[in-house]
């Protein structure tokens, strides 16, 4: 059989105008066993003129097709194309008979069985291609169709579909059938489901996850379904169509490897958000904030879809923007803008400073096929898009922008939208000039960057931005004094919102120079920001000072920008951590500033030999937060303090006291996920063996149990227990997804430097080797979890280079390759500065 061949742009748009798809007739038969299931299709289409065309699967076997009753050859499968040679003009009906896989990689048809229970659990991700290893189609975005699905399952199952599911009774299962969705929207979750049901505005909806974790999603569901209710209240407050489709169905299923997918009817969530161990608000937060973002796809998405993928932002922008926007909106969560602006917004930074960057609506020639679209599913397209469309609220306004969305809904439901429709809609509703905004905001790469000066005439303070870059930006901008006689509070003097480019400098008022001057106070655009050198010593010293999370969060991307940009000494960040976080109440920042000061910074931004002290800072500094939250009145925080002080500990005799004891002192009790982390530091310092890692998987024999067992194991300092996680990883096809990642994730350990050299050089083949054979969900697991991010040297950059040049990974393996390779060059350059 011939390689697989991925679609391109120019084919999909000759098949468009060819065909127009009008329903999926699909039957699944679940019942098998363990390795493959049976899918029959019968498609029925039109084709607007004669001519040759081809339909996608991806089979075990192909048993039988039959075009308008007359039987096909299934030996001209050409990899995953089944060629349609002579059609006519008119009406056809295409039915097919056949065997596919199960997936282990989170792929298509996913299969799981749970540890815990024996019990079993199948799960469809079809996104992009993927849709061709369950079921034949025409798999395109514009090629919509009404999709009928019957199921098959063991008696004992519930199987969940994109409509209400109907039993038949002997295992059967009807789907109420769609409306017009693409291909890859169709989705089926079965198995034994635990199930919580309710109404609202008269549709049904309930959350589903596994029978093993009934008793944390019955704890959370009041939550869970709280949140959902008033995120849809808002949205129909937001958008004049009303919900698309005939119920809501949420299910949290195993080894996910997104956070989530926006099925019509039927989002699937990781199911790490059925919470079995103790969490922060923050987290609760980010469960609820990928709620709103997964709805806010049923109209950005799914009623109105991308024509190609070039438009993927069109998707995923909006989902974001609306996601934080109407959670804070709607529910208890208000100030989730601060954990964007910790957490996502970083990641947009970080991806738009690599050779990989793109716009957020890249050109149509730049997407030419799948296999380049996927790469663009990245802080660009999310958090960057999100970043994008934020400013456009701030300077349109939201009264029109939202006119204009829901123009663009009216015009384009049930259809096929691209960036120039948005615009046109966005563009009936204001006077402005969207389209040069737009050309501006989507159409460039890169990060403005923001530089302040301050200069005094005749008593009143002026200030002129520097900007380098190109983007227009409406920007606030604050001022901030000390208290007199409180050491390190501030309180704001000022915010003035302008322009930028400038045309003339900005009058501060008359009176002292304020002490500290915060560019892009809010963070409602998207840029990097610097700081003048009084503003800047009041930050080192006054930082935790300032009265808003948000514009505290906006100092701390600035000093993790310049660190980063070696304008700022990397041991300079830890001290500011060491200096401020005792003092923080907003545990997204505190979360956020740890985990970059701990992994990039102490892990690889660093020199090895100035690593033990920046841990050594670190873990007094979890020390102070455990001091602060004795009383119990933060537990957040302290669940935080504890898992820091864990990651960074460089003895074993606290943490394994603490494992012994089964508590904290003064708590938290170690649950679950505490124990695990405990025993994965205590792995790295090697002061457990395997014995002691069994012992605790027959406690814990859960899923999680699992993969924390493996992780474990990859990351004892043994030789023996390297060979074998590396064999586990690249010569053996049998770990799935999250159990790969586990064992990734404990393989590299810089403390264990010495005895790791040897893969660093293994890694370049064999991980080739490994994407070519099980595809691009391992491939990307393999670049971002198993590369060997610790091994800053000249040495490993030639490495990598000489593997991209030569080697050709595929285009999955390629992106993660070419983006680490640039962070590991940014550390060495970082490093050299911090040398001089």
């Amino acid at each position: 059989m011939s390689p697989m061949s991925v679609l391109t742009r120019d084919e999909a748009q000759t098949r468009a105008k060819l065909l127009d798809v009008h329903h999926y007739g699909i039957e699944l038969d679940l019942t098998r066993g363990d390795e493959t299931f049976d899918s029959r299709t019968v498609i029925r289409f039109t084709a607007r003129a004669d001519a040759d065309t081809f339909v996608e699967l991806k089979p075990a076997e192909l048993r039988s097709v039959t075009l308008d009753g007359q039987p096909l050859d299934p030996e001209t499968l050409d990899g995953n194309r089944l060629p349609l040679e002579g059609l006519t003009a008119g009406e056809h009906e295409l039915r097919l008979d056949t065997v596919m896989h199960y997936s282990r990689t989170g792929e298509g048809m996913h299969r799981f069985t749970d540890p815990t229970d024996g019990e079993t659990y199948l799960y469809t991700q079809l996104f992009m291609e993927d849709v061709q290893r369950v079921f034949a189609a025409f798999d395109q975005p514009d090629l919509k169709a009404v999709f009928d699905l019957t199921i098959t399952a063991p008696d004992t199952w519930t199987v969940l579909s994109n409509g209400i599911t109907e039993h038949l009774g002997e295992g059967r299962w009807k789907a109420a059938p769609t409306p017009l969705i693409s291909t890859y929207l169709v989705a089926v979750a079965a198995g034994p489901w635990h199930s919580v049901r309710t109404e609202h505005r008269g549709l049904p909806f309930g959350i589903h996850c596994r029978r093993s974790l009934a008793p944390h999603l019955d704890t959370d569901a009041d939550e869970i379904l709280d949140v959902t209710r008033a995120c849809f209240d808002r949205y129909h407050e937001k958008f004049d169509e009303p919900y698309p489709f005939d119920s809501y169905d949420q299910a949290f299923v195993p080894e996910f490897n997104a956070g989530a997918m926006e099925n019509p009817g039927l989002v699937t969530f990781r199911d790490e958000f059925v919470y079995r161990s103790a969490v922060t608000d923050t987290e609760r937060q980010t469960r609820a904030m990928v709620i709103a973002h997964e709805m806010a796809h049923m109209w950005f998405g799914d009623l109105v879809t991308l024509r190609w993928w070039d438009d993927i932002w069109l998707n995923e922008s909006f989902a974001e923007y609306m996601g934080y926007q109407t959670l804070t909106e709607a529910t208890r969560f208000t100030d989730t803008w601060t954990d964007f602006g910790v957490t996502r917004k970083p990641w947009g930074y970080d991806a738009d400073q690599r050779p990989s960057t793109h716009p957020v609506a890249p050109d149509p020639d730049a997407v030419p096929d799948t296999a380049s679209a996927m790469l663009n599913f990245d802080g660009i397209s999310y958090a960057k898009g999100a970043s994008a469309l934020r400013q456009l609220v701030t300077w349109l306004g939201e009264k029109d922008f939202l006119a204009g969305i829901n123009t663009h809904f009216a015009r384009h439901k049930f259809a096929n939208a691209t960036l120039a429709d948005f615009i046109d809609s966005l563009a009936a509703a204001t006077e402005r000039d969207v389209h040069a905004w737009a050309a501006a905001w989507l159409r460039t790469t890169g990060v403005d960057t923001l530089r302040p000066t301050l200069t005094e005439t005749q008593g009143t303070w002026h200030l002129t931005v520097e900007h380098d870059g190109t983007r227009p930006h409406r920007i606030a901008v604050g001022t901030y004094d000390t208290v007199p006689g409180e050491n390190g509070r501030l309180v704001p003097r000022d915010r003035i919102e302008t322009d930028l480019p400038q045309h003339e400098p900005v009058d501060l008022g008359p009176g002292r120079r304020p002490a500290l001057l915060v560019l892009n106070d809010g963070d409602l655009s998207y840029a990097k920001i610097r700081f003048d050198t009084d503003s800047f010593r009041t930050v080192r010293d006054a930082l935790s000072g300032l009265p808003e999370p948000l514009t505290r969060a906006v100092v701390w991307n600035a000093l993790r920008d310049a660190v980063r940009d070696g304008e700022l000494p990397a041991m300079a960040y830890v001290d500011a951590a060491r200096t401020h976080l005792p003092h923080e109440t907003d545990l997204a920042l505190v979360q956020g500033v740890l985990t970059f000061a701990a992994t990039q910074v102490a892990g690889r931004l660093l020199p090895p030999e100035d690593r033990p002290t920046a841990l050594a800072t670190l873990s007094d500094l979890c020390r102070d937060l455990l001091r602060r939250t004795e009383d119990g009145d933060n537990p957040g925080l302290r669940l935080t303090a504890v898992r820091h002080y864990i990651d960074v500990a460089a003895h074993p005799d606290t943490i394994s006291a603490w494992f012994s004891e089964g508590t904290v002192p003064g708590g938290p009790e170690l649950d679950p996920e505490l124990r695990w982390r405990v025993l994965g530091r205590l792995a790295v310092l090697g002061a457990i063996d395997d014995a002691v890692i069994e012992a605790e998987l027959v406690q814990d024999p859960s899923a999680t149990g699992q993969e924390g067992a493996a992780r474990c194991r990859a990351a004892l300092p043994d030789p023996e227990a390297k060979r074998h996680a590396w064999q586990e990883m690249f010569a053996s096809d049998h770990l799935s997804n999250y159990l790969f990642t586990a064992t990734a994730q404990g393989f590299w350990q810089p403390e264990q430097a010495d005895l790791l050299q040897q893969y660093v050089e293994r890694y370049w083949p064999d991980a080739v080797a490994l994407a070519a054979r099980r595809g691009p969900a391992i491939a990307e697991a393999a670049g971002r979890y198993a590369f060997p991010a610790h091994a800053v040297t000249p040495e490993t950059l030639a490495l990598g280079e000489t593997c991209l040049r030569d080697a050709h990974p595929i285009p999955a393996l390629r992106r993660k390759l070419v983006d680490q390779l640039d962070d590991l060059a940014r550390a060495l350059k970082v490093r050299e500065a911090g040398r001089g």
